[in-house]
């Protein structure tokens, strides 16, 4: 299926093109031809980042006649962000549409300035509901001439308590519109709106009704209370790329968390109601650029961030509805991509973990809490990996690298690389040094329910010896588990018997072999390649003794 298949019209599939939209979601294949092709309300339930903002834009703009300048078209959303967001992927649509004007409305912004651009004519209004409702209010929106209106988010919207401006805003606009509804869920309340306010409505599902996406991993960690926050940091810590959503459930909580992780030494920044729409905006902005790592956020803060590299989104407390656990795990795993949702519970959270899971359609994985040395291990081989990878600026650098041989010159080679991994690595090595397990034991019969790990090949050698090997490339350099069987095969000569669990990370891999063949894999690996990419294998055991785990001093009796 490809865009040229739905009936658009050529200005749209060029600005489609434009936008590198290749094929349609399944909500837009479903959603777009009922809409131009049909007369009917219609509701669509679907997860967010599956472009839903396009199977509704589209058609909106097709049906428009924007050779008038009254508004025919508005969209009804929850919060500023999403507003902004909406408005904005609109105006992309309408790159190559002549005349189209789309004005966002919405708090916090000058309402004198959006009265001028809504005097000027805007066929579309992206809105949220309190400010429209002023606008209208004000004789500056008038809507008696709106043909199609969208609520997109809606069972966000009456989760915020917009219940009541959103039956006042559809009292001003005609009975014969057209409605299109949008939701993640259908929770009771947005299905009294549906039944009041649209006329035998189309329903469109994609995916389980009021369940999260397939392509998220869902974990769970169970830890003592006081342990909360030390788990939060050992989860960072061992996702070094981690580009990753915290959410605490009230503003107070938002800030604290922000502040200790800031104080810690970590990219982080809160997003919560308290803060100014400026300082909401300025964080917004830092995180879509990747100027910070982690945004530890409220559910309402979150709402409209619309990234689509969000690695994991980590639950720091339960939400009390389930609907909202689809709503923040939604928040990774967009446009196609994979993510990990991960959630952090006490002993006594358990039954409500399992509520969730049963209404949000999801199952959990149990994992454990990685340990300092597991932590530590992961941090060397991202760092070393980083540096392997770097790019050299030789005639830039030149000038000053007299100075720094002559400053270097008395090191040996061994303790050149000591002193540089310990620049970085040493903060991890003294935290992590007699750091314990935080985690709380399960019973015999969870512990036997215990997911495999994602990205790894699990398999018991018949030796029951193995020999763990490093290789410098991952997920990111779209490595698969075959190629790694294959090339060992290969150039080693061993069968794929020998070889034993395969871990793929982001940035570099592991790997087993039986032991009395590792020397020989270690040998014939040596400039090697996969696919066409030259790869580095080493013996997975770090060879510097301060990385290892110390050893506890025995008691003098």
């Amino acid at each position: 299926m490809s865009f040229e298949n739905l009936d658009l019209i050529d200005e749209l599939l060029q600005a489609v093109n434009d936008l590198g939209f290749v094929e349609p979601t399944p909500i837009q294949t479903e959603a777009i031809p009922e809409i131009i092709g049909g007369n009917r309300d219609l509701v669509g339930l679907a997860q967010t980042g599956t472009g839903k903002t396009a199977a509704f834009g589209l058609p909106m703009i097709q049906l428009i006649d924007f050779d008038l300048t009254h508004t025919q078209g508005l969209v009804i959303c929850p919060t500023r962000e999403l507003c902004m967001q909406i408005s904005d992927d609109i105006k992309k649509l309408c790159k190559y549409v002549k005349g189209a004007n789309i004005v966002e409305v919405y708090g916090g912004a000058s309402i004198e300035k959006q009265r001028k651009q809504i005097k000027k004519g805007a066929q579309i209004i992206v809105a949220t509901p309190g400010r429209l409702l002023d606008l209208i209010n004000r004789k500056i929106a008038k809507l008696f001439k709106v043909s199609y209106v969208v609520l997109d988010e809606a069972d966000e919207m009456l989760n915020m308590g917009f219940q009541e401006d959103i039956d006042a805003i559809l009292d001003n606009t005609p009975p014969q519109k057209r409605t299109w509804l949008f939701s993640a869920t259908m929770p009771k309340e947005v299905i009294k709106i549906s039944k009041k306010y649209m006329q035998n409505p189309v329903e469109i599902t994609v995916g389980k009704k009021n369940s999260g996406a397939k392509n998220i991993l869902h974990v769970n960690y169970i830890i003592k209370e006081k342990d909360r926050y030390h788990a939060l940091k050992r989860i960072i810590d061992y996702y070094p790329d981690i580009y990753g959503l915290v959410f605490c459930r009230t503003r107070k909580e938002t800030q604290e968390i922000a502040e200790k992780l800031i104080k810690d030494g970590y990219n982080a920044e809160a997003l919560h109601g308290d803060l100014s729409q400026a300082l909401r905006d300025k964080a917004m902005g830092r995180f879509k650029t990747r100027s910070i790592q982690i945004l530890i956020a409220t559910d309402v803060a979150a709402r409209g961030i619309d990234v689509h590299d969000i690695t994991h989104v980590i639950n720091y407390k339960l939400p009390d509805e389930a609907q909202n656990y689809t709503h923040r795990s939604g928040r990774t795993a967009r446009a196609g991509k994979s993510g990990t949702s991960i959630v952090l519970i006490n002993s006594r959270e358990k039954r409500k973990l399992e509520f969730i899971e049963k209404k949000a359609g999801v199952k959990f994985n149990y994992a454990k809490i990685p340990e300092g040395y597991a932590i530590c291990e992961k941090q060397l081989y991202s760092m070393i990996n980083k540096m392997v990878d770097v790019e050299v600026d030789h005639e830039s650098i030149g000038r000053f690298l007299p100075l720094v041989y002559n400053t270097l010159n008395g090191l040996t080679k061994e303790e050149l690389i000591q002193k540089f991994i310990s620049i970085e690595f040493n903060r991890f090595l003294n935290y992590y040094k007699d750091s314990k397990d935080i985690n709380i034991s399960l019973k015999k019969s969870e512990d036997a329910h215990r997911p495999v790990k994602k990205g790894r090949r699990q398999k018991t050698l018949k030796s029951g010896k193995a020999k763990r090997f490093f290789l410098n490339t991952g997920s990111m350099d779209n490595l698969k588990k075959g190629a790694v069987i294959r090339t060992l095969c290969d150039r080693s000569g061993i069968s794929s018997e020998k070889i034993g669990a395969i871990e793929i990370m982001r940035e570099f891999s592991f790997f087993e072999v039986e032991t009395n063949v590792a020397a020989n894999v270690l040998k014939s690996m040596q400039g090697a390649k996969i696919d066409g990419r030259n790869i580095r294998v080493q013996y997975a055991e770090n060879k510097n003794p301060q990385s290892k785990r110390p050893k506890k001093k025995k008691k003098k009796s």
